[in-house]
């Protein structure tokens, strides 16, 4: 009888140690699949420039930010404090890694991160026209196009000025001493490989999370018009230290915001 007794009871724990095995590995399972679920992109335009004040090209080409430009970007850093990066990418041009380093300083969790520099998230190469004004390069392509720099301005899209700089860029760089100007398809090949390149990293060791990615106006714009079909540019382009936020989820890009400046109002108060 003390046999049949104590054989009820190792069966009877064998049963709980089963029953509890099989709820672990459910809830395993449950934060495994959790674990993958989203990932938020907080993809922020750098800084203002020294460059950008004198209405110069600046595409490869590079500049500090002014003292109004550190101050606007602290204070998107301050806006976002409160979000939890677990990983900080910028492009590897100084006025976007020193942006990336300010936001970074800012977050009451992530002040320790380090930041990775990406050279496929470069802003547009302007080949002969790095360093010129603006207006000039602007005057160029609208008056190859037949239209008035006006005209070109409001239906101006990355796609047709990316195109346009790269066409006349190969008359003006014939003896090829220059880096040549990339056309729209050079551009978002690196950047969406860039872009695809962290989330596949991001989500593999990290899973659900946000991440901060710094890029430029014109390239942020280009690649969101490539990854979304209704993405259209705001007139006059993005804004320094904006915020355009993608979400990631079951390997789909999804656009939440665009040219987002509210974090940078929260921060200044």
């Amino acid at each position: 009888m003390k046999k049949s007794v104590k054989l009820l009871g190792v069966l009877s724990l064998s049963i709980l140690l089963l029953g509890a095995y099989g709820s672990n590995k459910k809830a395993n399972e449950n934060t495994t699949t959790k674990k993958k679920e989203e990932l938020a992109l907080y993809v922020v335009r750098h800084g203002k420039t020294m460059l950008n004040t004198t209405d110069r090209v600046q595409g490869w080409s590079d500049a500090v930010l002014t003292k109004e430009g550190e101050e606007v970007v602290t204070a998107a850093g301050k806006g976002l404090g409160d979000v939890d990066f677990q990983n900080a990418y910028s492009s590897d041009s100084g006025r976007a890694v020193q942006t990336a380093e300010l936001i970074i300083k800012e977050n009451k969790k992530s002040s320790q991160l380090e930041v990775q520099k990406d050279p496929g998230l470069r802003e547009f190469n302007f080949g002969t026209y790095e360093g010129d004004l603006n207006h000039t390069m602007w005057g160029d392509i609208a008056k190859k196009q037949g239209v008035t720099t006006e005209e070109f301005m409001k239906t101006m899209t990355p796609k047709s000025f990316a195109d346009s700089v790269a066409e006349i860029d190969k008359e003006k760089n014939v003896d090829g001493k220059n880096w040549s100007a990339e056309d729209f398809e050079t551009i978002t090949t690196r950047l969406t490989k860039s872009i695809d390149e962290i989330v596949e990293k991001e989500m593999k060791n990290e899973g659900s999370g946000n991440v901060l990615v710094v890029s430029h106006g014109l390239s942020i714009s280009a690649l969101l018009d490539t990854l979304f079909d209704d993405f259209k540019m705001p007139e006059g382009g993005l804004k320094n230290a904006s915020v355009s936020v993608i979400k990631v989820k079951d390997g789909k890009y999804n656009l939440e915001s665009v040219n987002d400046t509210s974090y940078i109002e929260a921060g200044k108060k």
